[in-house]
């Protein structure tokens, strides 16, 4: 499987990224693993919290460290889906988000690329010596489920907040 590389966003992937959000405002998705895509007014002030967010010296408040990649495919460049590696875990994360978040667009799922993109996160995640992963799922979300059982996650609870239960998978690496 090498339809898909990841790589750091840069200002030349501008119009990809917005085109990426618009479709996702179209379509009434969440827009988790890009890094607050959703609540930039410009793409520059989202490359500059995507830029700060990288080290733990410059992380925004209330932030953890992350590093924030597009998924593009190896084919034709196009960008199939974010994710986002946090380098540690605060306790919101350590119940309900995990080490990664992503999203693949509408238009490009069920076709493999969570479970592609996710295994790449995973090498990324020992680049960062992160051996114990948690990746975190609505209970409902059973596409989003088996990509993570697929990449080695072991159920280790459920856990529940404002009516949403959220499932908690571990992946050793």
């Amino acid at each position: 499987m090498d339809r898909l590389k990841l790589v750091l966003p840069t200002p030349d992937y501008k119009e990809m990224i917005l085109d990426y959000k618009r479709e996702f405002i179209e379509n009434g998705d969440s827009m988790d693993g890009t890094a607050g895509l959703a609540n930039s007014e410009t793409f520059e002030e989202w490359y500059s919290a995507f830029f700060d967010n990288l080290k733990e010296e410059t992380v925004r408040k209330g932030l953890v460290p992350a590093t924030t990649y597009l998924a593009l495919s190896t084919e034709d460049n196009c960008l199939i889906g974010m994710i986002d590696i946090r380098h540690r875990l605060n306790d919101h994360l350590l119940n309900f988000g995990g080490h990664i978040g992503y999203s693949v667009r509408k238009s490009e799922r069920q076709k493999g690329y969570a479970t592609e993109m996710l295994s790449l996160a995973l090498k990324e995640c020992l680049k960062l010596d992160i051996k114990k992963v948690l990746v975190t799922c609505d209970n409902d979300n059973i596409a989003s489920a088996k990509t993570i059982i697929n990449n080695g996650g072991k159920l280790e609870n459920e856990v529940e907040a404002d009516g949403t239960v959220t499932q908690r998978y571990w992946i050793t690496l």
